[in-house]
């Protein structure tokens, strides 16, 4: 799938591969004007990935092929045992969690899933929990509290689900309480958003020590689609209200919402999964190195003192 704002780097690789064609079943000697152009296109997507709008940077975490939870786990975790159920009649196929190794860490690896195409999206409902996700969720954070296992929690989603069915088994709440119950754990917890991380539905699992970001994920308390309903009733000012919203993680790094960003591959998450996970592994690695001497009650004042600090501007 090819972003709108892709478009030209789209055409110079489209043209390479024709003179590559060309060249193959000619005989011809292109490489001279193959490797022009390759440079032209390296240098051209360079430049346009340095400076993307957050709107262009939105489409980017909403790609379709982007690397989902399940794939990262393949990537970056090792023995990893999927635990089911929130133990009240339930299992949120949205959310999914287990323990598993990183590295040399034993850990509760717990994140949100997203489907690629219309199957697995109607599987995992677009990747939006419903209450007895956030209760699933809440019960392995307890059981890693329990066994000491740090939590290690992957964020896409575009929010919690909004349906009546949501609403009747109280999806406020279930948010709400998962948010009290995070700042008490005693282990460090370290959170992700990988691609969208909307509202509260993104919160409800991202009550961390360490918030971190890759390159071109957004994180924002409305979607730029919901913040122009709101405020113009126009839908087509999705892409003023991103701007305002400050979504993206250079941002949110400037205001101390995140700690770090994580570097995606040129072009995005989806063009080099192994790449990203590399990153993702080493950044979670290094973050949990900083808890190693920290006790249970210093780790839960250190998240206190994070989210606290949060909305000051003067």
């Amino acid at each position: 799938m090819v972003l709108d704002f892709e478009k030209q780097v789209s055409e110079i690789e489209n043209k390479i591969y024709e003179l590559k064609q060309m060249s193959q079943n000619s005989g011809l000697d292109l490489s001279s004007e193959i490797k022009i152009l390759e440079s032209q296109a390296y240098e051209y997507k360079c430049e346009l990935y340095a400076n993307l709008k957050p709107f262009q940077k939105m489409q980017i975490a909403r790609h379709t092929n982007r690397p989902n939870f399940l794939d990262y786990v393949n990537l970056i975790a090792e023995d990893f045992i999927e635990l089911h159920g929130d133990r009240h009649g339930a299992d949120d196929r949205a959310m999914i969690g287990g323990v598993c190794h990183i590295g040399e860490k034993s850990v509760m690896l717990v994140g949100t899933q997203k489907g690629k195409n219309t199957k697995e999206n109607l599987e995992y409902n677009f990747g939006m929990p419903q209450p007895e996700g956030y209760r699933k969720a809440l019960r392995l954070f307890e059981h890693a509290n329990r066994f000491n296992l740090p939590i290690i929690t992957l964020i896409d989603t575009p929010g919690a689900y909004p349906g009546i069915k949501a609403e009747q088994t109280n999806q406020g709440e279930a948010i709400a309480f998962n948010l009290k119950e995070m700042g008490k754990l005693k282990v460090p917890i370290v959170a992700i958003i990988t691609g969208e991380g909307c509202s509260g539905g993104a919160l409800g699992i991202g009550v961390a020590n360490k918030v971190l970001m890759l390159e071109h994920a957004y994180y924002t308390v409305i979607s730029p689609e919901g913040c122009a309903s709101i405020l113009w009733r126009d839908v087509t000012k999705a892409e003023e209200a991103s701007e305002a919203l400050k979504i993206t993680a250079c941002d949110l790094l400037k205001y101390k919402i995140i700690d770090d960003v994580i570097k995606e591959p040129l072009g995005g998450a989806h063009m080099d999964y192994n790449e990203t996970a590399k990153n993702m592994k080493d950044m979670i690695l290094r973050s949990l190195s900083e808890f190693d001497k920290m006790k249970g009650e210093q780790i839960v004042q250190h998240r206190y003192n994070k989210f606290r600090k949060m909305g000051v501007f003067i």
